[in-house]
């Protein structure tokens, strides 16, 4: 079966030009990419975020980030984290000179739907993979008070 429905020039025109965007994203995203400069000239990391029954598991992709240039910072229901890279390789041989240099600013803010325990969280960085265990805030439920009448 087959519905007629009625187009108003409004409705009409907002549909034809969502058509031609949707056909002009696709096209042209390949003929202009971003030449690897992503917003704020920060890279990103890839994460893995896990839930259990007490804890957040959170795990970032780091290779060739030490330990010293992270910075984590928690607050409220946030977790960021941020990261630099500086790789510097030289090689001298008979009659050639070889320099690689790699530098990279990271960072990530995950946002969490319930209350943290940022006294209680523990970081590791380990073989490039940086492990977050974050508990989950044990809050009370005490719904139940007794009202005294004045």
């Amino acid at each position: 079966m087959k519905f007629l429905i009625r187009k108003t020039p409004d409705r009409f025109i907002k549909s034809v030009n969502d058509e031609i965007s949707s056909i002009l994203s696709r096209n042209m995203d390949g003929l202009f990419p971003d030449y690897g400069f992503p917003e704020e000239d920060k890279l990103s990391m890839p994460v893995e975020l896990k839930e259990k029954n007490k804890e957040y598991t959170v795990k970032a992709e780091l290779p060739g980030v030490k330990k010293e240039d992270l910075d984590i910072d928690m607050e409220d229901n946030y977790i960021t984290i941020n990261a630099k890279k500086q790789e510097e390789h030289d090689e001298e041989n008979e009659g050639y000179k070889k320099s690689e240099f790699s530098y990279g600013e990271f960072s990530r803010t995950i946002y969490f739907p319930q209350e943290i325990d940022i006294n209680n969280t523990k970081a590791k960085l380990e073989h490039g993979v940086l492990k977050i265990t974050i508990p989950k805030k044990i809050v009370e439920k005490n719904n139940k008070k007794k009202l005294t009448v004045e």
